[in-house]
């Protein structure tokens, strides 16, 4: 008889042999979910934005907050001429991940010194010679938080007995202090990118 469940468990996939293993975050967007994102990134909608901790890491934010963001961050910076630039010519017309070299000269017209300024006012980072990812400016400071939160929530799970957690437990500890974003942030994250694995359970 099957006994219904009134709680939920987590624990690390049986696989894993270490928490570095786990640095990447898994796409986890179910089929008309992918297929509703690729829609709205045709339409203009969101942009995909390289998170920079791994190549496989990647972050969705709509168009306008990115724009609203990347104005406010460069608001009477000297690099403030060359990003709106950018926002007027590239960001409308290109929904690419990545912009090479040729096509910020020859096809939106910007010099190497602009190019530096976009770097510099964090809208672009480097991705290798010639090419550059797009980016948030002050995402920096997030990421470092996200990766040390992450690594400390695994290894909470880890370090239990069978190398298991209720979610309720875990959920209801005290956060150490590299936990910036919150247990329940990370909860989420761990789960929805399947580093952990959750079972129903009768405890």
């Amino acid at each position: 008889r099957k006994i219904p469940s009134v709680g939920n468990k987590i624990s690390l996939p049986k696989s894993a042999q270490n928490i570095s293993e786990y640095l990447t975050l898994i796409p986890f967007f179910l089929l008309p979910s992918l297929w509703r994102q690729k829609e709205l990134q045709e339409q203009g909608e969101i942009r995909i934005i390289q998170l920079g901790f791994d190549l496989d890491a990647h972050g969705i934010i709509f168009t306008e907050d990115y724009r609203t963001r990347v104005l406010k961050a460069c608001d009477g910076r000297p690099y403030a001429g060359a990003v709106q630039k950018f926002l007027a010519l590239v960001l409308p017309a290109c929904g690419d991940l990545s912009f090479q070299q040729d096509q910020m000269t020859q096809t939106f017209g910007f010099r190497d010194p602009e190019i530096t300024q976009l770097v510099n006012a964090g809208v672009l980072t480097v991705r290798d010679a010639g090419s550059w990812w797009l980016a948030v400016p002050g995402a920096g400071r997030f990421i470092k938080y996200f990766v040390k939160g992450r690594q400390a929530v695994l290894g909470m799970v880890r370090k239990a007995k069978y190398r298991e957690l209720l979610l309720s437990e875990l959920l209801g500890r005290r956060a150490p202090a590299t936990v910036r974003l919150g247990l329940t942030y990370h909860v989420h994250d761990l789960i929805g990118a399947q580093l952990v694995d959750c079972v129903s359970t009768t405890s």
